[in-house]
């Protein structure tokens, strides 16, 4: 039986969102910077009589939302960089160069950043009549790495392809013996379009797509893309269905943060405490697929409400909770794996600041940014705490996944109870109720959600139809893959894949 969603009609989201002139985005937006709002997305838009920008930036407690609008000629899209006073905008930037044509003033690193050498130049994907994409460029040049120079200094080419399942992705190093001076990542050999294609869908279409942006992250994606939908279209959910949501979300968290347990214990080939960790995981898969049909916990968000079998019940997660504790408790009274853990790869506090990097990966470097606490959609419990390390080297990125752990488990026994939940509930985009009065011809929303690598953010806008016109998706593997490469400085080669897997990125998230 389906449940009808409320609707508040439309009203004002919770977005204060200011229009502004060429000439003061950059004062405008040192302004909110230095208020002590971070950049959180940047979105192009093409409206065909004009280029419009918009810049979302965030800040927490309490949640507040501030939009930078600005506007430009199609003709000669043009805008002063911003990469003097953000890391974070030069990457958008160079991103908006490459998808939208727009120039930045003074970028410092006009290099494209989304588009490799071998796309035409001139092609703007994102543009309204892009069209398909035309022939690749032949001979094309190889990728301009900045060379290291000097005795004894050597490359180590890595990637794109690779063995196994992980996705494919360039790593050059330069080295001295087995010690890393530089390494360069190099992405996007996947780009899909995602945002293009979301261009046109419904909302149920744009959220099958959200879904599966990375694989990993179903609820964290799906979540943030129908938090946006929502607020943009006025949709009220109840305090039982954020809860739910809530709960979907750390079980993500949860199975993703016993498996890098593993993984990190595999890569310092501790494969016993690997393969407990991988039967932990296997057993948190099977209970995801019996909460909402599938393993990867799909299908579990849906327009206002959510849509469970059930919900794990206390002995489930006591049960859980035992296993990582055995499971801790193997790994660290192993002197080995903590050697080779401790100061390895070490990510200083300040470079993690001014990087802007989210999640574990910033927690494990003492910055203490939480999106479960900055911009809460449902109250966290009583004791609720960010787990949080100083030392940033991969024992505190092994410590901070095993607070989480035991943290997620806190959460769920709070929010499910001692017994199991039964209360499947299906809310369908077709059983909205119509709004009364007349319908904007646009609208927008914000979704924000910490999925388990950090802050996700999807920024979405709707036609009067209530189709997508666009969606803008910010994953945390944004921001924190260039933070890896500054940890490798002075890493030997052999703890590459350990301190990879420590911050445990995403390639399709990225390569949106």
């Amino acid at each position: 039986m389906t449940t009808p969603v409320a609707r508040r009609g439309v009203v004002p989201n919770s977005i204060r969102v200011i229009a502004t002139a060429v000439e003061r985005i950059a004062i405008e937006a040192k302004e909110l910077l230095d208020d002590g709002f971070r950049l959180a997305l940047v979105a192009a838009h093409d409206d065909l009589e004009e280029i419009r920008v918009v810049y979302a930036f965030t800040k927490g407690p309490p949640d507040e939302r501030v939009e930078l609008v600005v506007r430009l000629d199609p003709e000669r899209p043009s805008l002063p960089s911003l990469a003097a006073v953000s890391f974070t905008a030069s990457r958008f930037e160079r991103e908006m160069r490459d998808l939208f044509g727009v120039e930045l003033v003074d970028h410092p690193q006009p290099r494209r950043l989304v588009l490799h050498q071998h796309w035409p130049q001139g092609w703007y994907p994102m543009r309204a009549g892009a069209g398909a994409a035309p022939p690749m460029v032949e001979n094309a040049g190889s990728y301009p790495f900045i060379p290291v120079e000097g005795p004894g200094v050597y490359e180590i080419p890595v990637g794109p392809v690779h063995a196994g399942l992980i996705e494919p992705g360039h790593f050059r190093f330069f080295v001295v013996g087995e010690t890393i001076l530089r390494m360069k990542a190099r992405l996007w050999f996947v780009h899909k379009g995602i945002e293009r294609l979301m261009e046109g869908k419904s909302v149920d279409e744009g959220m099958r797509i959200a879904e599966r942006i990375s694989g990993d992250t179903a609820v964290g994606h799906g979540l943030a893309f129908m938090m946006a939908v929502e607020e943009a279209l006025g949709v009220e959910v109840t305090s039982g269905d954020r809860r739910t949501r809530a709960a979907l979300l750390e079980m993500e968290r949860l199975y993703n943060h016993v498996a890098d347990l593993g993984a990190l214990c595999n890569d310092v080939a501790f494969s016993i405490a690997h393969a407990h960790a991988m039967t932990t995981r296997e057993r948190l898969l099977r209970l995801n697929e019996e909460v909402t049909g599938h393993r990867l916990l799909r299908g579990g968000i849906v327009l206002g409400g959510t849509n469970v079998r059930r919900l794990p019940a206390r002995a489930e997660l006591d049960s859980v909770g035992r296993e990582v504790a055995d499971l801790v408790a193997m790994v660290r009274s192993n002197a080995l794996v903590i050697d080779r853990f401790a100061g390895t790869a070490v990510l200083a506090h300040e470079d993690a600041v001014d990087m802007d990097t989210l999640g574990v990966v910033a927690r494990a470097s003492g910055r203490t940014i939480d999106a479960r606490v900055a911009h809460p959609f449902t109250p966290m419990p009583e004791g609720f705490t960010v787990a949080a390390r100083e030392d940033g080297d991969v024992l505190a990125r092994f410590d901070v996944r095993v607070d989480e752990v035991g943290t997620s488990l806190d959460c769920l026994r709070a929010w499910i109870g001692a017994e199991p939940t039964a209360d499947p509930r299906e809310a369908r985009y077709d059983d909205v109720t119509p709004v009364a009065g007349p319908v904007p011809t646009r609208r927008s929303g914000l979704g924000i959600v910490e999925a388990w690598r950090g802050a996700l953010v999807h920024r979405v806008e709707l036609d009067g139809d209530e189709l997508l016109t666009r969606v803008k998706v910010v994953d945390p593997s944004f921001f924190n893959w260039p933070a890896l490469p500054i940890s490798l400085a002075d890493t030997i080669i052999p703890d590459f894949p350990l301190a990879n897997k420590s911050f445990n990125l995403s390639y399709a998230g990225n390569d949106l």
